[in-house]
């Protein structure tokens, strides 16, 4: 893929010219969630350029990444296995970059793909085999999912932003689920929580006032639960200065000097927020 070789022969650079150009490991991404047409890829990542798109569509399908298929609606692109390899890497990818993820800025949302996938990263499976089944509705901005966690097993789907208490069970995906309301084939989720972005939902910051999620129906008690089960850990910026001078600090004692303390980082704290 790479126009210009680093000059290595090394198993990181040969992933690196198969997957290292911008957009590509996004494309990856997105078709993890599963099969999408050109205009989905394109309405998935709004910024990407159409050629650009077009080129790494071509790229991956000839790295081996990619393949096209008929979809009820034309022609799509899928993961190959080869592709689908990718998964572990894109969920640690998520893991490690959610440390350094800031405030949401203006012009940056969530999608269906981005928020899925951050919810597989956040994942925690030895603890979700020790919980109840539990069906959750998660909104941020305008996506809707509806997250079912069973056994250690998860299982995402998209709803209607309306529809996050009553998606049809076929529409989910999980026939067998027992949980129905008055109406036949109706989901009952047991927690709707909404969040202004992903770090409010899965930081686990609420638990300590810094950050709102608003629950939008169910039991509140349930967010412990959710928390247990979809939480990323964060590293402030002020915790790696702070480190920082530590090693500042370690290196003065070691060759004589007099080392100075720099002063703690002031935090600011806020009051958690439920809405029932």
């Amino acid at each position: 893929m790479a126009a210009r070789s680093y000059g290595q022969h090394s198993a990181v650079v040969a992933a690196l010219e198969l997957v290292g150009e911008r957009w590509a490991l996004l494309i990856v991404r997105d078709l993890l969630v599963g099969p999408r047409r050109y205009t989905d890829l394109k309405t998935g990542l709004p910024r990407i350029p159409t050629n650009i798109l077009s080129t790494r569509l071509k790229e991956l399908q000839q790295a081996g990444v990619v393949r096209r298929l008929p979809l009820a609606h034309g022609l799509g692109y899928m993961l190959t296995d080869y592709g689908r390899d990718l998964e572990p890497v894109i969920l640690a990818l998520g893991r490690w970059g959610f440390r350094a993820l800031g405030e949401r800025a203006d012009g940056e949302n969530a999608t269906t793909e981005s928020l899925t996938i951050d919810l597989r990263s956040a994942f925690h499976a030895d603890a979700a085999r020790a919980l109840p089944a539990t069906t959750y509705g998660v909104h941020v901005g305008n996506v809707a999912l509806i997250v079912l966690v069973d056994a250690g097993v998860l299982t995402v789907r998209t709803a209607a932003p309306s529809a996050a208490l009553s998606a049809p069970l076929a529409a989910v995906g999980v026939p067998s689920v027992q949980r129905v309301s008055g109406v036949t084939g109706v989901l009952v989720a047991d927690l709707v929580v909404m969040a202004d972005d992903v770090c409010s939902l899965l930081a686990g910051e609420w638990q300590t006032g810094t950050t709102t999620l608003r629950v939008l129906a169910g039991d509140a008690r349930l967010l412990t639960r959710f928390s247990a089960t979809f939480q990323l850990e964060r590293e402030p910026a002020a915790s790696v200065e702070t480190t920082a001078s530590a090693l500042r600090v370690s290196v003065a004692v070691r060759v004589g000097e007099t080392p100075s303390h720099p002063a703690s980082p002031s935090g600011r704290r806020g009051r958690a927020t439920y809405y029932i």
